[in-house]
């Protein structure tokens, strides 16, 4: 399967379509079970606070993996993103509240990388609580 996005139609500068994602603590255990990531920074608050966190933080590659979602959104194609890295800049922190956190994901077309290819460099930001959470965010995909 190959992305839905025509290569043709997309120029650097183009905005994908942002997305808000709310993360629980229910979030962070149902993401535990799945990944097999049980360090209790991820659930238990007094550990989080003895360890030297504010509070307990959502795992770094849940977050990273929620970003990613608003390039194969757009994509139409998970196997479209042929690269993707991130640095990890803050955590997400996710209080013990009914709202929990909120990781808000823009992104847009930096640059069209090869016309053979038909790759795009999609540079993404993520922000909680108003703090960047990931840096130098960034996917390759390879477009229709």
């Amino acid at each position: 399967m190959t992305a839905k996005i025509a290569y043709a139609d997309v120029e650097p500068g183009t905005e994908l379509p942002a997305q808000r994602f709310p993360v629980t603590r229910d979030t962070l255990v149902r993401y535990a079970g799945a990944s097999g990531d049980f360090n209790p920074i991820h659930w238990n608050e007094r550990f989080a606070r003895e360890v030297g966190l504010p509070d307990v933080i959502a795992h770094g590659m849940f977050t990273m993996a929620e970003a990613a979602r608003v390039v194969t959104d757009w994509a139409g194609d998970p196997a479209a993103v042929v690269e993707y890295g991130v640095r990890f800049t803050k955590p997400v922190v996710v209080p013990d509240d009914d709202k929990g956190a909120v990781v808000e994901v823009t992104a847009k077309v930096a640059a069209k990388l090869d016309d053979e290819a038909r790759t795009v460099r999609v540079d993404l930001t993520a922000t909680s609580d108003g703090q960047k959470v990931l840096g130098m965010a960034r996917a390759v995909v390879a477009l229709a």
